[in-house]
């Protein structure tokens, strides 16, 4: 069964709490067939069930799934077994209820600002003035109000991520998946980047799965942070973050902080280890 909506009308383009959002993963796997016709196991036994409205980020070295286990909740990949459920219905294909951040921007060249925000509302079948509407509530809410004809060649990396952002809420989705999005930024703008997204992120309270290689960037952002342990991934321990929200630079020199990143260090070398030949 397809997911049933729980939100307000497309319509209203008018500020608010997102409901739902609630991830369970039970005993999932992923197993792939590679050219040669072998079986390649991506992810193993993996479960994980979420909080509505909260913000998880999964870490883990170099191949582990990561990516994989968010496509799956995405709808791009199916599980070769377990069960993938959103707010206790199965995922079963893409929907704009899960919304997709990608690193690579994922923005139509040929398209303006306003035209990428409001592509998803388009394709629902938006009417053009309503979309246009919501696309710009949006593109303020992100700080880019002024480029709405811009395209995205003339747009830093930090503003086009902004686009993508935008074009998610602007579809009101449940969840919001973000593999990576400022892993390409520079240090600067990624982390202008992270205060932007957890100030959005306060206002809608849109449950977030957030990839990322950078152990600051977890800790900075999440309520939750999942380490995966090397190829097959599965779960290898989560950690509670009790650092209090709101958040700013300044958490950097914390005790927790500097406890729970190394608590992630110590934890991340041991599965970089596994995975690395012998």
């Amino acid at each position: 069964m397809k997911e049933q909506k729980d939100k307000k009308s497309t319509n209203d383009s008018t500020l608010s709490v997102q409901k739902g959002g609630q991830v369970s993963l039970n005993n999932m796997n992923v197993v792939f067939k590679s050219a040669r016709g072998e079986s390649v196991h991506a992810v193993r036994d993996f479960s994980l069930d979420t909080n509505p409205g909260e913000f998880v980020c999964i870490i883990g070295p170099s191949g582990c799934g990561k990516t994989t286990v968010l496509n799956v909740i995405a709808g791009f990949v199916e599980p070769t077994s377990g069960s993938v459920m959103l707010d206790n219905e199965q995922i079963i294909d893409p929907s704009p209820e899960r919304g997709v951040v990608f690193q690579d921007y994922g923005l139509f060249p040929w398209k303006s600002v306003l035209d990428n925000t409001a592509f998803g509302l388009k394709m629902q079948g938006l009417d053009k003035e309503s979309r246009n509407e919501i696309a710009q509530e949006k593109i303020k809410q992100v700080r880019l109000e002024g480029f709405e004809s811009k395209y995205p060649h003339e747009l830093s990396g930090g503003m086009k991520q902004r686009v993508g952002i935008a074009r998610i809420l602007a579809s009101q989705p449940r969840i919001m998946l973000m593999d990576e999005p400022f892993g390409s930024l520079d240090a600067q703008t990624r982390e202008m980047m992270q205060e932007l997204l957890l100030e959005v992120w306060s206002q809608y309270r849109t449950s977030v799965l957030f990839i990322t290689h950078d152990l600051d960037e977890a800790i900075f952002l999440s309520d939750r942070i999942l380490l995966m342990t090397a190829r097959p991934g599965s779960v290898k321990e989560v950690i509670n973050n009790p650092l209090p929200r709101p958040r700013n630079i300044d958490v950097y020199a914390s005790s927790d902080f500097i406890r729970i990143k190394r608590k992630l260090t110590n934890s991340l070398r041991e599965e970089i280890a596994a995975s690395a030949p012998h």
